[in-house]
């Protein structure tokens, strides 16, 4: 089947829909560290990179994207069932300029959507490689793409596999993205690149009151558990309009139903952010921001006591899967957590 197909079709019409991330996966995919204005130490965010690709390779192989010169430098860190890839990029979020996986409901076949991306509304004007990869990579693997006309990022979308897509107004409908649709437009488009057919829409981060230069993707909001069931994060030390962001996103969960019609389950992460990143303009201390492998949670870790205290949570909510911990204090300034840096292909 060709890019032509799915761009006269759609992968809704054709029968492709975006499995939820605990679905088995076939590898996951991630991206080379480069030099970003918020790292100090790229050599740090390199070796913790590395660390992460290397506790999600205990459960499923890993594909490194290397811009070009880097090979030899990824290779020294990372272990042999972490595959390179040599391909131009900018930066260093996969989950974001890679492609949203897709597979046939009845065939089992696998395809991909290629987001138009723009640096989160403009972010950075370096981008044009970054731009391109989602597209490189279904090429390289040789499986149909649909280029969705909706600028978009990865980390904007949590998906159930059942029917239900849960974004971010602040991001889909930003004039910095998509100036020129409606929520409604939006919605067509969003349900017809990844099968669903329930869109909830969270509030996100309206008036860009944080300092998540995402304009306040969804991964750092909530996640789902199963179908029916998400985890919302909650930080006990926000006060003021940053709180009530949060209240907001929580209400608007409350008062959604999926695409079966239910109300959500709501489990609540409840965390004391408080001296995590002190001093960082842009640090991701989401814990939230996990990555879920063939059998494993690849969690974030801070240093600090609540560590231990998610770490028995994510247990506690995922029993049949190992949750190992990784320290991403060299990455979090950088805006970004390990759900940010990686991205699922399901078998």
């Amino acid at each position: 089947m060709s890019d032509i197909d799915l761009i006269a079709n759609t992968p809704a019409t054709l029968g492709y829909q975006m499995p939820g991330e605990w679905a088995k996966h076939e590898r996951c995919w991630m991206v080379w560290p480069t030099t970003h204005a918020q790292w100090s130490d790229i050599e740090a965010v390199e070796r913790s990179y590395a660390d992460v690709a290397n506790t999600i390779a205990k459960f499923e192989p890993v594909t490194m994207v290397v811009a070009p010169g880097r090979v030899e430098r990824a290779r020294v860190l990372c272990n042999d069932a972490v595959s390179l890839l040599e391909l131009a990029n900018d930066d260093s979020w996969m989950r974001d300029i890679g492609p949203s996986f897709l597979k046939h409901a009845q065939t089992g076949e696998v395809a991909g959507t290629a987001w138009r991306f723009n640096c989160w509304g403009g972010a950075s004007p370096r981008y044009q490689e970054d731009a391109q990869v989602a597209g490189r990579i279904l090429n390289h693997l040789g499986l149909p793409a649909y280029h969705s006309s909706l600028v978009m990022e990865g980390g904007a979308l949590h998906i159930d596999g059942d029917g239900t897509l849960v974004t971010t107004e602040s991001v889909v409908l930003n004039e910095n993205r998509n100036w020129n649709l409606d929520k409604t437009q939006a919605e067509i488009e969003l349900c017809r690149a990844t099968g669903a057919t329930k869109v909830v829409w969270l509030p996100g981060d309206l008036e860009s009151e944080t300092s998540d230069m995402t304009d306040g993707h969804v991964d750092g909001v909530m996640c789902f558990v199963k179908p029916g069931v998400v985890m919302v994060e909650r930080d006990v030390s926000n006060e003021g309009v940053v709180a009530e962001i949060e209240r907001e996103n929580r209400r608007a969960l409350e008062l959604a139903t999926d695409a079966r019609g239910r109300h959500f389950e709501i489990i609540d992460l409840v965390v004391d952010h408080s001296g995590i990143g002190e001093g960082f303009e842009l640090y991701c201390s989401s814990y939230i921001n996990f990555y879920l492998p063939n059998g494993g949670v690849v969690m974030p870790g801070y240093d600090v006591d609540s560590d231990h205290r998610v770490k028995k949570l994510l247990a506690d909510v995922f029993p049949d899967r190992q949750v190992e911990m990784v320290d991403i204090r060299p990455i979090a300034p950088g805006g970004g957590g390990i759900h940010c840096i990686t991205q699922q292909q399901p078998a």
